[in-house]
């Protein structure tokens, strides 16, 4: 995420709430737009992305959000946190989208961190590790059903209360948490799939690895005696 860039020099050595950034943009400061924006891109793009599946089509999802937030500022009323209005504003953006698509189902809405500590850079094999778990993790992701996708998103990615990923989802708290139980489960049962799947593919022995084994064996037994008979 760019590094947030300061609200005017009225307000030093603090950084202004969201309250006070939309107040000053809706009486006349619109500059100051890019401070919201930079606090939220993130978590707009990971949670209209957790409902479209597709980085392009997430990111219009976003800018259009901005649009309209911008547009109705003066609507808000500040009944829920700003964060939770504009994340609302987005996913129903994202929703409008998803609906234009005929193909598209209509949606409803750690070990000790000590013992792992380490000194010793990261190696390429160990980056390249890195990245294929990464992509197992976001395509077993992608592959929740929606209502279960979003709801982990919001709470586990982008770290979002449950109160608020209630409020933004315009659910109850309670469900909020069985879904969040559920899309866990589901994503532990499909990486350890996958992890099982990864293992057979693992050490393969195929190719000159094998030829060059199977090569060495028979010429050390051309100089060995016959077996014994049992």
């Amino acid at each position: 995420m760019s590094e947030e860039p300061v609200a005017g020099g009225s307000m030093p050595g603090r950084t202004p709430s969201d309250e006070e950034v939309v107040a000053r943009v809706a009486s006349g400061e619109a500059d100051l737009f890019e401070v919201i924006m930079r606090r939220y891109n993130q978590r707009l793009f990971r949670v209209t992305r957790s409902i479209l599946g597709e980085d392009n089509d997430a990111e219009d999802a976003v800018q259009e959000a901005y649009l309209s937030a911008y547009a109705h500022l003066r609507q808000f009323a500040g009944q829920a946190q700003f964060s939770t209005w504009l994340t609302r504003i987005a996913i129903n953006e994202a929703l409008a989208r998803r609906r234009r698509r005929t193909r598209s189902p209509e949606l409803d809405f750690k070990e000790d961190d000590n013992a792992m500590e380490s000194t010793s850079a990261r190696n390429p094999e160990d980056e390249a590790s890195r990245r294929e778990m990464r992509r197992m993790l976001e395509t077993a992701i992608d592959e929740l059903p929606d209502i279960y996708r979003i709801v982990f998103v919001m709470r586990e990615l982008e770290q979002m209360s449950t109160a608020e990923t209630a409020s933004a989802l315009e659910i109850a708290e309670e469900a909020t948490k069985v879904r969040l139980h559920r899309a866990k489960g589901l994503l532990r049962d499909a990486m350890s799939a996958r992890m099982h799947e990864s293992f057979a593919e693992a050490y393969p022995f195929l190719g000159r690895r094998c030829d060059r084994i199977v090569s060495a064996v028979i010429a050390a037994l051309a100089s060995q005696p016959p077996p014994l008979a049992p």
